[in-house]
């Protein structure tokens, strides 16, 4: 089978990254790796690990009841607790169930896994976060600047728990909290093959309803930003490009981001 036959039998199957990994006997991170694009090129061996976990996978449909099919019983056994729950009905307590060094996010009660951050991504996240706490400082202003991993309860509810790659916050939260509750006042994210969809779209609009007031998306494959100004009535995002010097629309104009050392960075 090819990558593409895996990843369109996959969402036949229903199958999680996890459930493939257990089925598979690949680690977990290999599996992430390839089915997000990152690897695109795995070994044959796992190659051949994967394509025996489809065909037990697709073998003996376990009946719920007529005209209904499940998985078979070597998935059930291997899912996770959360796995049992359909789209939309995950909530928080299925999201701390989760082992810690499994990242994922859940949005309006579905799970999404998050792929390991990239050493480009870590190199403009870095970068940016050393900005915008220079930019806080200089300002005076009351803000603070957070780093992915950190839970923010976007929706103050318990169907919805994310971790932007960056955040900045301009008011009072409770320091003894497992998360921030609530939108924060601007947010980053970077893109990367397993998260461009959901950061270009879902995201957007959630963070747009939630009362974030500016959301920059960060390409580092067509080296430009996108930033969305909530505040405006013209909700277009301005498109600036890894050579300019982009204004922090929450500072009122007296912050900017230089995007050129970090352009100069990702050559070394």
């Amino acid at each position: 089978m090819t990558i593409e036959e895996m990843k369109a039998r996959k969402i036949e199957l229903g199958l999680s990254n996890e459930m493939i990994a257990q089925l598979s006997g690949v680690p977990f991170s290999t599996v992430q790796k390839i089915f997000s694009g990152q690897t695109g090129a795995p070994r044959r061996r796992t190659i051949q690990a994967l394509e025996r976990a489809f065909a037990s996978a697709g073998d003996e449909p376990v009946r719920y009841g007529a005209g209904r099919s499940a998985r078979p019983a070597a998935l059930r056994e291997a899912a996770a607790p959360y796995q049992a729950k359909r789209k939309g009905e995950y909530t928080l307590e299925d999201y701390y169930a989760i082992p810690e060094e499994r990242r994922v996010e859940l949005i309006d009660g579905e799970i999404f896994d998050m792929a390991a951050p990239s050493a480009l991504h870590q190199i403009i996240l870095g970068d940016l976060h050393l900005q915008f706490r220079q930019c806080a400082d200089a300002q005076g202003h009351p803000c603070l600047v957070f780093l992915s991993p950190c839970d923010v309860r976007l929706d103050m509810d318990d169907k919805t728990m994310l971790q932007p790659d960056l955040f900045v916050l301009c008011r009072e939260f409770d320091l003894s909290s497992r998360y921030i509750d609530g939108a924060p006042d601007l947010v980053v994210e970077i893109l990367s093959p397993s998260t461009r969809s959901k950061d270009m779209l879902l995201k957007t609009y959630k963070y747009q309803h939630a009362g974030v007031r500016e959301y920059w998306i960060v390409d580092p494959e067509g080296q430009k930003v996108l930033v969305y100004d909530f505040s405006r009535e013209d909700l277009e995002p301005e498109t600036w490009s890894f050579s300019d010097q982009i204004p922090v629309h929450i500072s009122e104009g007296r912050c900017s981001i230089d995007f050129a050392p970090i352009r100069m960075r990702m050559k070394l």
